[in-house]
């Protein structure tokens, strides 16, 4: 969608505002203002993409090699892993400004949020941080399995589901009580994790694995493997279910339908692609390019790209606000 177009956009829904009866029933104007965060690991810092400008708006300090980053379900709060600081930075979206930072166990990579709390994994402590979003502290920590690399929440925050990169295996959350409940096995080096938006299907890249593991959340059980290109890293789903899954060995996405299906690609993008996540306007998928300081912009639906946006040194996580 152009400026131009999205400008139009915006002053028919105002006019509709103003014209229109109170007892009408007026859809909701959305997205206002859609956000991506890329970390930076290589330059401390996280770039912050304007989806509706088309242009990088603002570049925010936090720890010591920044890598993984989630944000709230309420878009106003963004919260940034830093791998040596053992610190989590919490960004508010709309300042652009860091308000608080929590330390956490060693070596924290993902993190994934619920509206009340935060969770983080530590790669170095087997364990993940559950920090409590309105007192910015840690309440609870959560025994993983080995080396815990992503996480996820599901749509309705009662689940979060963590993979543990060494030991082949996706652990169930409790949210209620903050702790595990399941383990689930999956391929080699489970690394990025993402859920569809009904929550039904779980999508892991194995990167030891050259796969993506597709697992049905009503069971909690494996349902699909298919294969991607080599040592896959990030995953993301679109609210349609197309699944795009950043391959770091073989600098290409391959996308999949929503039962796992081979649906497009694989599609070329820039060096070294680590990190994947989906606007939730279904309109396009973000991919950091690790070995290129750059950010690849994917049209969801037809799969055409524009020109990689360039961020910060060595981009690694990324996340989208709503």
């Amino acid at each position: 969608m152009s400026v131009q177009s999205f400008c139009a956009g915006a002053i028919v829904v105002l006019s509709a505002l103003v014209t229109a009866p109170a007892s009408a029933s007026i859809p909701p104007f959305y997205p206002f203002r859609v956000q991506v965060y890329v970390a930076n690991s290589g330059s401390d810092n996280v770039t912050v993409y304007d989806t509706r400008l088309r242009e990088v708006v603002a570049t925010v300090p936090v720890g010591d090699q920044p890598v993984g980053v989630g944000a709230h379900p309420g878009g106003d709060r963004v919260y940034v892993t830093n791998d040596l600081s053992s610190t989590v930075s919490v960004i508010d979206a709309r300042a652009h400004v860091v308000v608080a930072t929590v330390p956490v166990g060693a070596h924290p990579f993902g993190v994934a949020a619920t509206p009340t709390h935060a969770y983080v994994t530590n790669f170095g402590s087997n364990t993940v941080s559950v920090i409590d979003v309105a007192a910015n502290a840690v309440v609870s920590t959560v025994p993983v399995g080995r080396f815990p690399h992503s996480a996820v929440a599901g749509p309705d925050g009662s689940r979060v589901y963590v993979t543990n990169n060494g030991a082949g295996s996706v652990t169930v959350i409790d949210t209620a009580g903050h702790r595990p409940v399941q383990t689930i096995p999956v391929g080699r080096y489970p690394a990025g994790i993402a859920i569809s938006a009904d929550g039904s299907r779980l999508y892991v890249a194995n990167t030891g694995s050259d796969t993506v593991t597709v697992i049905d959340t009503r069971r909690n059980l494996p349902i699909a493997t298919t294969p991607v290109g080599r040592a896959p890293l990030g995953v993301s789903v679109t609210p349609s279910g197309r699944v795009h899954v950043a391959n770091t060995g073989s600098d290409t996405v391959t996308v999949l339908g929503p039962s796992g299906e081979p649906v497009a690609g694989p599609l070329p993008v820039q060096r070294m692609p680590e990190g994947s996540a989906a606007a939730p306007d279904d309109s396009f998928v973000f991919v950091t390019n690790t070995g290129s300081d750059t950010l690849s912009v994917i049209d969801a639906d037809d799969a055409s790209q524009g020109a990689p946006v360039p961020v910060g040194a060595q981009p690694e996580g990324v996340a989208v606000t709503s």
